[in-house]
């Protein structure tokens, strides 16, 4: 966590000051920052003399960390007993978290001056405007310019101050208010247990002290002195001493190490990828379809027996074309494939149906025309529809899996049929149709008996036909052209082949929305939306058919969603 961790203490003749603060290094140490003398190999070895593993954090001072005259901190003529934490010369403290290469450094103010004057201001403000009712307890505040501070101000006892107790914080600055805000009730436990400890630690000096030697009646007997006088060296007091503890510090600088690292590993970041697509809502509906289908059916066992006992022909023809158990009219998530992938990916059947053909079949696969495979072999089928439903919204997606019988194109865009089944006239030379016709292969064409590369393929042929043949030279969709692109470039694998088809159907799905609330929601004039297709660069005429077949494709709840704020009546002013 980007933070700084710093303790301070309000002394009663130099007001606010910094006492210890922990920062987070990422890059190497400044100049002169190393291993303490003495520590040798080991601590050469160990980058630093600590690490974190396993929870467990040890110290080390760090040689050449920033001293007292280096310091932009105060003077040392303008410091006490108890506005001191480390002694003149100490090097300070550094942790290193092997896990993340971070450092964590500790000294009584940081080495950078704008950080110092950050801390400063934190300081003094945690110890005199900003505090909540009763001094003591948690207060958030700050600014962009100052960083924003979480301060827990606290009492410790102290049998020589005044009112037996001196005033400190312990602040938390980062620029990150966000960030900042969800730690609240991270930071707020584990402060609060550091202050606690303190507490604690100086209490017992403090009632040690009290039963030896009471002030209490002293002070009444000497209630007439001048207070001044007689505070005189006994108010400066280090925490030390308060808590007669001689490894407070490196305490304190591994408490602070931890918290920072902890409440750094506690909230990570993840990419939030916005409003649900198209295709995700289109899958929630469809199973919420599915899941009302069920439970009305679960509601009319009556009528499921009598389903059940229905002869051949009317709604017991339509469960029976489909080998998967589904209806005629299955869409694309209610039906799976063989286990027996024959066709493995978009690239895999270019290669078999060759480049003609692929682009032929893929160019009314776009345009929303119906495909329909004619073969014996169901799990070739299965497999094609499994393929080139990939390049298609899931809400563009109607299958018929096989069938006996020729189904119209307007219950399905892709049709499996066996080949018996005869195909009409006019969906043969229609050019909004596309035939594969799928032959068993010559057996002098058929591969040696060892060769088993294909094998599954190798004993067909394949005869892509259509009404309206798609030229070669036809400049065709972009979206297209930019798939054949990605399919013919051998440097791109299958698994970042996929990822661009996805990315592509993102973008055209864009421009369909964009032309949905521009047409049908908004009622533009057409001179308009030819302006808007140039802007999309989606004028041409195959990429407008697309545009349109896509637009079918979109989510129920992303259009009534638009028309819903259309119809909506505007709030009308009252009359008088």
């Amino acid at each position: 966590m980007n933070a700084i961790v710093a303790l301070c203490h309000f002394c009663e003749l130099h007001g606010p000051r910094t006492l210890f603060c922990t920062e987070v290094l990422h890059a190497p140490l400044p100049k002169g920052a190393g291993d303490s003398p003495g520590q040798g190999e080991q601590a050469e070895e160990e980058e630093g003399g600590i690490q974190m593993s396993s929870g467990i954090c040890t110290h080390s001072p760090a040689e050449g960390a920033s001293t007292e005259s280096s310091s932009p901190g105060p003077k040392k003529s303008d410091m006490c007993e108890g506005c001191r934490s480390l002694a003149v010369g100490h090097p300070g403290y550094l942790s290193h978290d092997k896990e993340t290469s971070i450092k964590y450094v500790s000294h009584q103010h940081p080495s950078h001056p704008q950080l110092f004057s950050i801390v400063r201001q934190a300081c003094v403000r945690s110890l005199s405007c900003e505090v909540c009712p009763g001094r003591e307890g948690p207060i958030f505040f700050g600014d962009e310019q100052h960083g924003f501070v979480f301060s827990h101000t606290f009492f410790i006892k102290d049998s020589l101050a005044r009112g037996f107790q001196r005033w400190y914080s312990i602040i938390t600055i980062m620029m990150d208010r966000i960030y900042l805000i969800n730690s609240w009730p991270f930071l707020l436990g584990k402060i609060r247990g550091i202050i606690d400890e303190l507490q604690g630690k100086a209490l017992k000096v403090f009632e040690a002290e009290q039963f030896g030697c009471p002030q209490r009646a002293q002070r009444m007997n000497t209630a007439f002195t001048p207070f001044l006088h007689q505070r005189n060296g006994n108010a400066a007091r280090s925490l030390t001493s308060l808590t007669s503890d001689d490894n407070l510090w490196a305490c304190l600088h591994t408490s602070f190490a931890w918290l920072l690292k902890a409440c750094g590993s506690r909230l990570t970041e993840k990419l939030l990828e916005g409003a649900p697509t198209e295709d995700t809502l289109v899958q929630m509906e469809k199973l919420a379809d599915l899941e009302e289908e069920s439970e009305s059916w679960d509601n009319s066992e009556a009528e499921e027996e009598k389903a059940s006992v229905l002869p051949e022909g009317a709604e017991g023809r339509e469960l029976t074309k489909c080998p998967t158990g589904s209806s005629s009219l299955s869409d694309c998530e209610s039906w799976q494939p063989r286990k027996l992938s024959v066709f493995q990916s978009l690239r895999h059947m270019r290669q078999v149906l060759g480049a003609s053909s692929f682009r032929m079949l893929a160019w009314h696969v776009l345009m929303g025309n119906q495909v329909i495979w004619k073969s014996r072999d169901t799990d070739l089928v299965l497999s094609a529809f499994e393929v080139l439903r990939t390049m298609l919204p899931v809400g563009c997606v109607r299958v018929i899996p096989y069938s006996s019988q020729y189904e119209e194109a307007y219950r399905c865009n892709f049709l499996g049929l066996s080949p018996h089944v005869q195909i009409p006239t006019h969906v043969l030379s229609s050019e909004f149709a596309v035939v594969v016709e799928v032959h068993t292969a010559a057996p002098s064409s058929l591969p040696p008996a060892g060769c088993e590369d294909d094998q599954s393929l190798s004993k067909y042929e394949f005869v892509v036909t259509s009404g309206s043949a798609v030229a070669a030279d036809r400049v065709g969709p972009t979206i297209l052209n930019k798939m054949e692109a990605a399919l013919t470039n051998q440097n791109l694998s299958v698994d970042v082949v996929d990822q661009c088809l996805i990315c592509l159907k993102e973008e055209w799905m864009n421009k369909v929305k964009v032309l949905f609330k521009f047409t049908k929601v908004d009622s533009r004039p057409k001179e308009d939306t030819q302006k808007l297709l140039s802007i999309l660069g989606a004028s041409e005429e195959d990429n407008v058919k697309l545009l349109k077949f896509w637009m079918t494709g979109l989510s129920k709840t992303y259009k009534s969603h638009l028309m819903s704020t259309v119809r909506s009546p505007p709030a009308t002013e009252p009359r008088n």
